[in-house]
């Protein structure tokens, strides 16, 4: 709402002014300030801005949007200040909530591989946490903009500025939230879904792993579920969402079959072509026969008019057949979409190949024609190797180069090739990735989901090693502090980035001059006022 119609409908409240003589502008100012009136709200709002993505990419698939994964919310208020700062708008920016990085970082039981084993709540005060920063966000640029209010010497300045708060823009943005595969039973999925919305999370990601086998995307041992049983927790979420009025909220259904060749269940199957058939299919089975007899504690499957015995580890799990990870992801897809009703579609793949996604899509979309997909520009692949061995591959096929003219092994990740013609058509194709794997393959949302984690490393290992070594106080100067002013990051000025002047503006509405603020001439954060 409007600064002004806030200002007047105050008025017309406290005609005669607000109890104990607080200001009504400070408490229009505080309203307009507070951007969303629960997380609930937000959920709500997000979702409706999803979808209208959504419709605007099944019209132009230039129009793709973008997360990177965060584990703070201090994470995720740099995000979006710096997409902000660049591009003048946060549209198509989101932010995406790993699991990986939940179980890694945020959960009391220490640093835990991505296996579902940390504290179910503490994805719900992840996404809280990220919340309440982008709301902050909020408060601190709007906060500045009200202080120049009260500065402007004419009318004229003051509209304008009044312009500038009611156009402002949210640094709320939507959530990918990921569920993981639901943390438990059907019953445990939903109450955790709801908790999840509650918080603010519009979109949950969920897949299609066992919940207590559940691994890694990019790890070996991965065991799936058979579809009826996937699609109650999809109707799970759904359930979730439309309980709590989100009627927009949005599914991602994740399948893992590309790279999980077992199943702990076999569903019951009452004639060919049902959902649990066209799973049971894909098991890898033994025929029966005098010379292979059923021996004490065998299972027996009538499949294809034949009796067989499935193939059995000695942990009780079923394998599947070898190489048939594509097609069960295709089937995955649209028993997804069509039965599950699920909104978006993640394939999780072992390397970043634009050709094997499109092909996948592109046969799901004979039966789902509406499939559009998240996809997950793993820092698990090595990217550079990858897209330079698929170069290198494409130019040996096509005659352009010998198969001998570059390595084929690990020797091409090395910095000679940095700058070498392969190299940089590797670099280009990196470019364009995104833009290629949106119109091609029909990945709506493209996100990093481990950025975060990495790049605190990264920072933290250089400045450590040079603080710490011969560069000493130079390795944060020249390093961090000097290309944050260069580079205008806000946080350089860290005391106003969290709140600072929020508290002396509101500790001056209840006090006056009385007030005791800590933005005075002896504010070191002086020393950065023209710098960023």
């Amino acid at each position: 709402m409007a600064y002004s119609k806030i200002l007047n409908d105050l008025r017309k409240r406290y005609p005669n002014g607000a109890p104990a003589g607080i200001n009504l502008e400070n408490l229009a100012q505080l309203k307009v300030q507070n951007t969303f009136e629960t997380h609930l709200d937000i959920a709500k709002s997000m979702a409706t801005e999803m979808r209208k993505d959504m419709a605007a990419y099944d019209k132009d698939t230039s129009k793709f949007t973008q997360s990177l994964g965060c584990w703070s919310g201090f994470h995720a208020m740099q995000m979006m200040r710096a997409i902000k700062r660049q591009k003048g708008s946060l549209n198509g920016a989101y932010v995406y909530l790993s699991g990986w990085m939940v179980a890694g970082l945020r959960n009391r039981f220490g640093h835990l591989p991505d296996q579902s084993m940390h504290e179910k709540t503490s994805v719900v005060d992840l996404i809280q946490e990220i919340y309440t920063s982008l709301r902050q966000a909020d408060e601190v640029e709007l906060n500045d903009l009200f202080s120049s209010l009260k500065l402007a010497d004419s009318d004229e300045e003051k509209m304008q500025i009044i312009t500038k708060i009611d156009a402002h823009e949210t640094y709320v943005r939507p959530i990918i939230a990921d569920i993981d595969a639901g943390f438990g039973n059907v019953h445990a999925t939903y109450l955790l879904a709801k908790e999840m919305i509650k918080a603010g999370a519009c979109c949950l990601q969920i897949e299609n792993q066992v919940s207590d086998a559940k691994q890694c995307g990019h790890q070996d041992g991965k065991v799936t579920v058979p579809r009826e049983d996937f699609i109650e927790k999809l109707r799970a979420c759904r359930m979730a969402f439309e309980e709590l009025g989100v009627d927009d909220g949005v599914i991602v259904a994740r399948t893992d079959s590309l790279g999980a060749g077992l199943t702990q269940k076999i569903p019951v199957s009452n004639k060919i072509g049902d959902s649990a058939y066209e799973y049971t299919k894909w098991l890898e089975t033994e025929e029966i026969t005098d010379n292979n007899p059923l021996s004490e504690g065998d299972i027996a499957l009538y499949i294809n008019n034949k009796l067989q015995k499935p193939v059995r580890l000695p942990n009780g799990l079923y394998k599947f057949q070898p190489n048939t990870g594509e097609e069960r992801v295709i089937e995955d897809c649209i028993s997804s979409l069509n039965e599950g009703g699920a909104d978006l579609l993640w394939i999780e793949t072992a390397t970043p190949n634009v050709a094997q996604i499109a092909s996948m899509v592109s046969k799901i979309r004979e039966k789902a024609p509406h499939a559009k997909l998240t996809y997950n520009n793993s820092p698990s692949f090595n990217w550079t190797l990858n897209l330079r061995k698929q170069v290198r591959e494409e130019w040996v096929l096509s005659g352009l180069i010998n198969g001998d003219e570059y390595p084929s092994d690990t020797k091409l990740m090395s910095a000679k090739y940095d700058e070498d013609k392969l190299g940089l058509e590797a670099d280009l194709r990196l470019q364009n990735f995104q833009t290629d794997i949106s119109r091609e393959a029909g990945v709506f949302h493209n996100l990093i989901t481990l950025p975060t984690f990495h790049g605190t490393a990264k920072v933290m290992n250089d400045l450590s090693e040079g603080y710490f070594g011969d560069q000493k106080m130079l390795a944060y100067v020249k390093n961090i502090q000097r290309e944050e002013i260069r580079t205008n990051v806000s946080a350089v000025k860290h005391q106003h980035e969290v709140g600072s002047n929020l508290g002396d503006n509101f500790k001056e509405m209840t006090g006056g001059e009385k007030a005791l603020k800590a933005g005075g001439q002896h504010n070191t954060m002086n020393q950065f006022e023209n710098a960023a």
